[in-house]
């Protein structure tokens, strides 16, 4: 992992497991996210920050890139042809982007209730419902969930086509680094993945810290991934105001 740059540093914040967090993150600005204890999942979603109707797009970011799971040198689309942010370095190679999030009658079946009036902070939470709190913040809501992506998970077909979470993926201390190409909207909840099979609610912290990035060049890897990342790169320029 390189370090970031002292003088480059915005912010530094822990995201507690299971908890939830938003934050607008401009253009030209990079975001670390790191596992600290093993086993996190961070589930993502981008928006426009501007015009939030402009969304994060799983179907055209895996079609594009000719891929189904996501790591470095890859982006995230919107569904207007840009790119919200470039996965500029990563640890484990692969970060789920098929499966969802959790919900409250899941997290309830696999780990039984528990609620803040009992409980406080070592409450159960679900996916669904920290995303919907974070949004609510925003001005959005139920009808602005999409498919996003679970960072530090990794899920696999079978032959028959069923997935299953792999366990173990993420040790601690593994990270993934997102460049924002431009000003996005970013939501993230930490509870557990949906296909976790874990029988205990043991989420993990991670650690968040934004930085100012550097210019993307022309031999950007993320760029010249492929010429559909290139197109997406300029439809961004032009939007932005920036030379193509």
């Amino acid at each position: 992992m390189n370090a970031i740059p002292a003088d480059r540093l915005l912010w530094e914040e822990s995201l507690p497991g299971g908890n939830h967090w938003s934050g607008r993150l401009r253009r030209g600005t990079a975001l670390r996210l790191t596992d600290l204890q093993g086993g996190a999942n961070v589930s993502a979603l981008f928006y426009n920050a501007g015009q939030p109707l402009e969304r994060y797009s799983m179907p055209d970011t895996l079609k594009s890139q000719h891929t189904g799971f996501l790591t470095a040198g890859h982006v995230c689309q919107s569904d207007m042809g840009r790119v919200l942010c470039s996965i500029t370095a990563d640890s484990l190679g692969w970060h789920d982007s098929w499966c969802g999030v959790s919900d409250a009658a899941m997290v309830l079946a696999r780990y039984g209730e528990k609620r803040y009036q009992q409980h406080r902070n070592a409450m159960h939470r679900n996916g669904r419902d920290n995303l919907l709190i974070e949004l609510a913040k925003w001005g959005l809501g139920a009808r602005d969930l999409v498919p996003g992506v679970n960072f530090f998970s990794k899920v696999v077909p079978d032959a028959d086509g069923a997935l299953s979470h792999v366990g173990g993926h993420s040790v601690a201390g593994s990270f993934v680094d997102l460049r924002f190409e431009m000003d996005t909207l970013v939501v993230l909840s930490s509870a557990p993945h949906p296909l976790d099979a874990r029988a205990d609610y043991a989420p993990a912290d991670v650690q968040l810290a934004a930085w100012r990035a550097d210019p993307v060049g022309a031999d950007d890897a993320c760029r010249t991934q492929c010429p559909q990342n290139g197109r997406a790169f300029t439809n961004t320029e032009r939007y932005c105001g920036a030379a193509a």
